[in-house]
């Protein structure tokens, strides 16, 4: 029978190397390691896969060590690249430069149990001993077999059965949940530093990581028994309700990692205090607690808007795509008859216009019908952010209603709050235990909605119509300064953030307005999705025109920007605004806001929200949107080229 390659073999160590002066050049040495093993089939992807987990947070850790890691479609096998530095790089850590580094590489849809090999090696560096070991092995297989050690180990004999005995009852007993971003190496590695910490402290610790490799639910036995919960997480808790009423303390993984003493000593002191914060009954499906949680309310309104906005997205693609690729088939007068053509026509019974006709209508009708979500969706997730399972109801109808009053998007964001904040109360009050079951399937959904349609129809429901049709108003009456002005706006906030809050935000008000098909509607689109093609065309660009100024993998990854950029991808740009920041960043707004500025004066529209160069079909006056992306593109180009040429970044200083 076969077996699976080791992760890691000695071709895949760097021992005592000098392997450049920052995190993206010690990450392409170790890519060339696993390019050389056969472990990947493209290293300048697998590079910029690692540095677009880079842009997220710092992967560096304290005592020295960086875990860059990534999953990426050019990885097969799991994989483990390592690098023991000399001199030290910057990957982040608190506490200096890194000399260990380990380059996690894992497959797109790699299994459960490979996610767990890898998930072994990050609960190994919260051990001294064994980092210790890693600094004094003399040859790559001495390294080579301590990582085996770990993250294949043999099995352990079994222990025999202890005597029985009581547990101490003064004993604490602690539940955690940890979960990052990818779930491949801070989340296990946050566990494991809790567990030890428990340890130490003398307080029995079990810990549910919902991480890649899966997870196990934590017996509700063991929840019911427990004093308190740790929440050490960067994203949504699943299935938070369970710890309904239990003292929480709650965190970002990295104060896991890097503080779990004073988080386990926090959770005991949580546990012995009446006035410590608890865990809500349907309490927000985001990481953001209250009390002790170190995320405010600033952040946590944020990630309730961009929960909404993220589960709209996908209605706005799917039936803005199929809208446009209507009007590709039947034309633009599809509009005015599709759902006609659509319900009384068949394929024996074809349209005057024949079968093009008729697929034109099938397909702007099912765009339609796509569409017409976006406003519940968008509301219903707010609340789901706020309230969990039981707000998603409300919520929807809240969008419903927000659509039928005439509120639109605003109405659909105010909807969604009142609604999410309605439930969330609502699962708060005190209610017998017979009527308990009923609650999150029945009593606050039904009054949930109740209340938010009442308030909707008697209070705010005018108003909201009333804000929405002024701003109608205001953007089909926009012309020269104003709208120039707009287009300024919209193209910095696309170049700002390449896919983050900022540039969701402006591509969410966009494609909301895409509902009212107004000719400003539709040069708000065309704007957005102009400047979001900047940043990787002017990478591309300027790799291309001054290739000297730029690293290798840099130079790659600019290749791939032209693809990526004209399919209106603005993270095309991510792995080199993660590398310069203060270089990129601000060459790319400027070269957007020029494209925003352009777009709006010539009067540039577009009927489809995503697309880049395939949509250019559903582009009104394609001349002149060529002319500003262009335009964008070339600034922003010169820009950065000059940036790097004539300023310089601060060299670090060595002591």
């Amino acid at each position: 029978m076969s077996s699976s390659p080791s992760v890691i073999t000695t071709d895949l160590v760097l021992l005592d190397a000098d392997a450049g002066a920052d995190k993206q050049a010690v990450i392409s040495r170790i890519a060339g390691l696993l390019v050389g093993a056969g472990r990947t089939t493209d290293a300048d992807g697998l590079i910029a896969a690692a540095m677009a987990r880079e842009a997220q947070s710092a992967t560096g850790l304290p005592g020295g060590i960086a875990i860059p890691h990534c999953r990426s479609p050019y990885v097969d096998t799991p994989t483990i690249g390592f690098a023991r530095l000399s001199p030290k790089v910057d990957f982040g850590a608190p506490d200096g430069p890194a000399d260990l580094v380990f380059l996690i590489a894992a497959p797109d849809s790699g299994g459960a149990e490979h996610m767990k090999l890898l998930s072994s090696l990050a609960r190994a560096l919260v051990r001294k001993d064994f980092v210790e070991s890693l600094r004094s092995a003399g040859t790559a297989g001495e390294l080579v077999a301590l990582v085996e050690g770990v993250v294949n180990p043999a099995p352990a004999p079994a222990a025999a059965a202890p005597a029985a005995a009581a547990a101490p009852a003064a004993k604490k007993k602690i539940v955690a949940i940890t979960a990052c971003p990818t779930g491949i190496a801070h989340t296990y590695m946050a566990a494991d530093a809790l567990k030890l910490a428990a340890e130490r402290a003398d307080v029995e610790f079990v810990v549910e990581t919902q991480g890649s490799s899966g997870s196990t639910p934590l017996p509700g036995s063991t929840i019911a028994a427990a004093d308190a919960v740790i929440f050490a997480t960067d994203v949504g808790v699943k299935d938070r309700g369970r710890f309904a009423g239990k003292p929480v303390i709650a965190s970002g993984v990295k104060r896991a990692i890097n503080e779990p003493d004073t988080m386990i000593a926090e959770a005991v002191a949580a546990a012995d205090n009446p006035r410590a914060a608890r865990v809500e009954g349907t309490a927000s499906a985001d990481a953001g607690t209250e009390g002790s949680s170190n995320v405010g309310w600033g952040t946590r309104t944020r990630q309730i808007l961009l929960t909404g906005v993220s589960y709209m997205i996908p209605f706005v693609a799917a039936g803005g795509l199929l809208i446009a690729l209507g009007f590709l088939f039947g034309g633009y007068e599809i509009a005015d008859n599709g759902q006609d053509i659509a319900l009384n026509n068949s394929l024996t019974n074809l349209p005057d216009g024949g079968m093009m006709q008729y697929l034109g209508a099938i397909l702007f009708t099912l765009g339609g019908l796509a569409f017409s979500f976006l406003v519940p969706a968008l509301a219903g997730y707010i609340s789901f952010a706020i309230a969990d399972r039981p707000g998603i109801a409300p919520g929807f109808t809240a969008g419903a209603l927000a659509v039928f009053v005439g509120g639109g998007f605003i109405g659909g964001i105010v909807g969604g709050v009142i609604a999410g904040f309605t439930a969330l109360w609502i699962s708060n009050l005190k209610v017998p235990q017979w009527l308990r079951g009923l609650m999150p399937v029945v009593i606050i959904p039904l009054i949930a909605s109740l209340s938010v349609g009442l308030i909707m129809f008697f209070l705010i429901g005018r108003p909201l119509a009333w804000v929405n049709t002024s701003l109608t108003d205001w953007l089909n009456g926009l012309t020269g300064t104003s709208a120039v002005f707009l287009g300024v706006i919209l193209g910095l906030m696309m170049c700002f953030d390449l896919g983050g809050p900022v540039n969701k935000a402006a591509y969410a008000f966009a494609t909301a307005g895409l509902a009212a098909a107004t000719t400003a509607s539709f040069e708000i689109m065309a704007t957005v999705m102009a400047a979001g093609m900047v940043p990787p065309l002017a990478m591309a660009l300027a790799t291309t025109i001054r290739p000297g100024l730029f690293s290798e993998p840099e130079k790659e990854n600019g290749r791939a920007a032209w693809l990526l950029g004209a399919s209106f991808i603005s993270e095309g740009a991510i792995p080199f605004a993660a590398a310069d920041p203060l270089r990129v960043i601000p060459s790319m707004m400027f070269g957007g806001a020029i494209t925003g500025a352009l777009c709006m004066a010539f009067g540039v529209t577009l009927r489809a929200p995503h697309g880049g160069i395939f949509v250019f079909f559903a582009i009104g006056n394609l001349a002149m949107f060529l002319v500003a992306l262009v335009a964008g593109t070339v600034v922003s180009a010169l820009a950065v080229v000059a940036a790097k040429q004539f300023i310089k970044p601060r060299q670090a200083v060595s002591v």
